[in-house]
């Protein structure tokens, strides 16, 4: 058997019958339709179905999904979200919760696992993301922005997301697993575009592991072959290199790391698992991230100027609000979740071991009660200080929250900043955008279309 079929029969999403499933009168209120019904309007039009939700329901409601009908209670107020970012990490699982992304994260990604192998995963891979690694991988970025902003043709209308995907995945390639080879980019470009485009529906088929034997189950295994026999091999071939102490790649970093108290180095399969599960969290995210914040200044030509004004300036701290102001007003992923391991209470509700909670992200960006005239594309308000704890949370929070926020932010920093140094932009005229869910995240759905001219 392969590593990547060890991998799928062990992440097949097979139900846990650990803890039975709760019974209705154990559950907040939520809609009776199938499961499979519940699931697929989660998937795929989570940002009107979430709302109305908690228009009929209120801030709590429950939803049943497949594979096994597990509960799912969505909370909307920032005293819950504490309240679940700061509980026992031994209760409210994450790991758990992320589980439709095992069977492409593997075992051990650090999105997948817990208590103790997520303390050692973090604890191993926490130095490539420390302030002092930023600034070579800032260097880095900056030229693939330069680079790319340099093939843009002035006057041309184009899907800025296409463009930021192709600028985040060579981030991902160069910065992150460190590929140099220009061969082996041209192999695994294709690949990693196919294992990030992935439909909801194919997703919700791991619930159903027969199906990896059939259409377009099986061309996702079977991709899922070529890019692990890839990253093996480049895996395998960097342990022999000798200048990895030279290398400012993460991959190289996380070669060097080892436990203070005697653990062993990460493993071939602990690297492959971390270095798709920062792929996977780091690479769609942050071009869906910019490709919203450019079609924002793109509306807006004031907000255009002091955008562009700031990256003349280095006024980095503005860029940053830009980019927080993207991810709350177009949230990337819809919610945060925990999976409880014994009964807890929540915001006042009881609820059994078994049953999944977390805080909604789709409410917490719209509540006006957290952000006020929350439908305005305001950057301000991350530097005013009126952003409180607990709303604005893109990158979960407690000790899960996402090991790569400062990266992803360093990267969209840089980003805006040659683009705006360089060129005006503005959206298609009669262009509006509306989120589009691609995989687990959201994307501009017409591709966040602008036209750049060079600045004057």
């Amino acid at each position: 058997m392969s590593l990547t079929d060890d991998r799928l029969s062990k992440m097949n999403m097979r139900p846990d019958n650990t803890f039975p499933v709760p019974p209705g009168d154990q559950l907040p209120k939520g809609p009776r339709w199938p499961a499979l019904v519940q699931s697929a309007a989660l998937m795929r039009y989570r940002h009107s179905f979430i709302p109305a939700l908690q228009k009929k329901y209120g801030d709590v409601f429950a939803l049943r999904l497949i594979p096994e009908r597990r509960p799912l209670v969505l909370f909307g107020k920032p005293d819950t979200t504490k309240q679940i970012f700061g509980s026992d990490p031994e209760v409210f699982h994450a790991g758990k919760g992320n589980a439709v992304l095992g069977p492409i994260m593997g075992e051990h990604s650090l999105l997948l696992v817990d208590g103790a192998q997520h303390k050692r995963a973090r604890k191993l891979l926490m130095p490539a993301f420390r302030q002092s690694a930023m600034g070579g991988y800032e260097k880095v970025v900056t030229q693939i922005a330069r680079d790319e902003v340099a093939s843009w043709t002035p006057g041309v209308e184009f899907r800025s997301l296409e463009r930021m995907n192709s600028l985040t995945l060579e981030v991902i390639l160069r910065v992150v697993f460190g590929v140099a080879d220009e061969e082996r980019l041209v192999e695994l470009r294709p690949l990693v575009n196919r294992t990030v485009d992935i439909k909801p529906l194919i997703l919700l088929g791991w619930g159903y592991p027969f199906l990896q034997r059939f259409g377009p189950w099986k061309k996702v295994v079977e991709v899922q072959r070529q890019l692990d026999a890839l990253l093996y091999a480049e895996i395998a071939e960097r342990r022999r290199a000798t200048d990895l102490h030279e290398r400012t790649d993460v991959l190289s970093q996380l070669l060097l790391v080892g436990d203070s108290e005697g653990e062993e180095p990460l493993s071939d399969a602990e690297l492959r698992d971390q270095l798709v599960t920062l792929l996977l969290a780091g690479h769609e995210t942050t071009a869906s991230g910019l490709s919203w914040a450019l079609y924002e200044l793109g509306l807006d030509a004031d907000l255009l100027s002091r955008a562009q004004h700031a990256a003349d300036n280095g006024d980095d701290d503005f860029l940053e609000a830009v980019m927080k102001e993207s991810l709350r007003l177009h949230p990337i992923i819809p919610m945060v979740v925990r999976f409880l391991m014994a009964p807890a209470t929540i915001g006042g509700v009881r609820l059994p071991a078994g049953v999944s909670v977390g805080p909604s992200i789709i409410l917490a960006h719209r509540d006006p009660a957290n952000f006020p005239e929350p439908d305005r594309f305001r950057p301000e308000r991350f530097l005013d200080g009126e952003v409180a704890a607990n709303t604005w949370i893109p990158f979960g929070g407690g000790v899960r929250r996402c090991i790569g926020a400062g990266f992803s932010l360093m990267e969209g920093v840089a980003v805006l900043r040659e683009v705006l140094q360089k060129l005006d932009v503005r959206v298609v005229d009669g262009h509006t955008d509306q989120p589009l869910v691609r995989n687990i995240t959201s994307v501009p759905e017409q591709g966040a279309r602008i036209v750049v001219t060079a600045r004057g």
